[in-house]
């Protein structure tokens, strides 16, 4: 079959891979209709690097149709229409009981001090073979695939993989009052989809902020309003002028470690990227740092007694906080990987009517075909052509 592999640093590669089968009594094999590309997938193409191996198939975010299941998988049948989480959990350990999904001890990754594995995500995540393919191998297909209807485009439901639920948990542990405001950092499609949530469980005002106009645009048309960063000097400063002198409710950082404007953590990141994998490895986990800029920004903006809710991706070890200031002001801090099943039986019920009340076919800019998933992520990482979300088509 061909998937996507990665081979470097801005380099990857659509090849021929062995085909999946079924190795597991609770495996599935999904062939693919739709795979999207994460922004989680651009921290590979630049900073994660040493975790990787050349020709590891990427992608967490697939769809498709069940081919076979193996012989403990009762729920599924071939001809099935499954969303795939990213996150590989079996559903009855210690942890999965507590819906701690994202920490499954079935298939935690011990050996690097992680959590649950995930699909396409280097050693560190268990190095599971991802769905930027034609087919894939379901671990855990007894629980983790999610059925949905048989009618309605792959986009209407293809964000349940990651995504939609990643926004809705970052709602969700903002804990934004009713009649409250939200402010999202971060308009990127976990971004949109935070903001349109927002809005949908009560959230009196919305404020997302970003520097690309494309992804301003998108949110402004969601009744989302919005702060061009790039004409802001201090922007905590100007949002808790904007709410009242006293900042929003909650806060949620939806862009994570490669944040613009954080010159000396880019700097470090890029030096890191350079050294080989075997020194690389332990700096990452040892000493490495992220770009605060956002964080930081986030934690200066929420009101005294607010919450920070953080769904952006960071993986430093040796990041300064300004815990004084946190702790003075007693900002709730909650953040981590989405237990992905905790939250769709939530969401499922708002992607099957006409309405689409959290826009999702809205957020698609580029539909393109596997075999430009280069192009694609290159588009993706320079944000040309009004980019927000591609999803490649095997």
């Amino acid at each position: 079959m061909k998937a996507l592999t990665w081979h470097g640093k801005r380099d990857v590669r659509v090849e021929e891979v062995p085909d999946p089968r079924i190795e597991e009594p609770t495996d599935a094999v999904v062939r693919i209709t739709s795979t999207a590309i994460c922004g989680s997938d651009l921290h590979l193409y630049e900073v994660l690097g040493p975790y990787l191996n050349p020709g590891d198939v990427l992608g967490h975010e697939p769809m498709g149709i069940v081919e076979e299941v193996g012989p403990e998988v009762n729920h599924l049948r071939p001809g099935d229409r499954v969303v795939i989480p990213f996150n590989i959990a079996c559903g009855s350990c210690w942890m999965c009981r507590r819906q701690l999904y994202a920490q499954c001890e079935t298939t935690q990754v011990r050996a690097q001090g992680k959590g649950a594995s995930l699909f396409g995500y280097t050693s560190l995540y268990g190095s599971v073979p991802g769905g930027q393919a034609e087919y894939l191998r379901v671990p855990q297909a007894h629980f983790g695939p999610i059925k949905v209807p048989e009618s309605g485009p792959d986009e209407r439901y293809l964000y349940l993989s990651d995504i939609l639920p990643t926004a809705w948990q970052a709602v969700r542990y903002a804990d934004v009052p009713r009649g409250g405001t939200l402010a999202v950092f971060g308009l990127g499609p976990v971004g949109q989809l935070c903001a349109r949530i927002g809005r949908h469980l009560g959230a009196e005002r919305v404020i997302g902020l970003d520097l690309v106009p494309e992804r301003l645009a998108m949110a402004r048309r969601h009744g989302v309003e919005v702060v061009d960063v790039n004409k802001l000097s201090d922007v905590p400063e100007a949002l808790i002028a904007l709410v009242d002198g006293r900042g929003p409710d909650a806060v949620i950082d939806a862009v994570g470690m490669e944040a613009h404007g954080s010159t000396p953590g880019r700097v470090a990141q890029a030096a890191v990227g350079l050294l080989p994998d075997a020194v690389a490895q332990p700096m990452i986990d040892k000493v490495g740092g992220d770009r605060l800029v956002v964080l930081k920004a986030a934690l200066k903006a929420v009101r005294r007694g607010g919450t920070v809710s953080v769904s952006g991706v960071y993986g430093g070890e040796a990041d300064p906080l300004p815990l004084m200031e946190m702790f003075d002001r007693g900002i709730q801090v909650r953040m981590g990987q989405c237990h992905v099943r905790r939250w769709t039986d939530e969401i499922l019920p708002l992607l099957a009517g006409d309405d689409d009340p959290l826009g999702v076919e809205d957020l698609m800019t580029h539909r393109m075909p596997l075999a430009d998933a280069p192009q694609a992520y290159q588009m993706f990482q320079d944000k040309t052509d009004g980019c927000v979300k591609v999803v490649l088509q095997p």
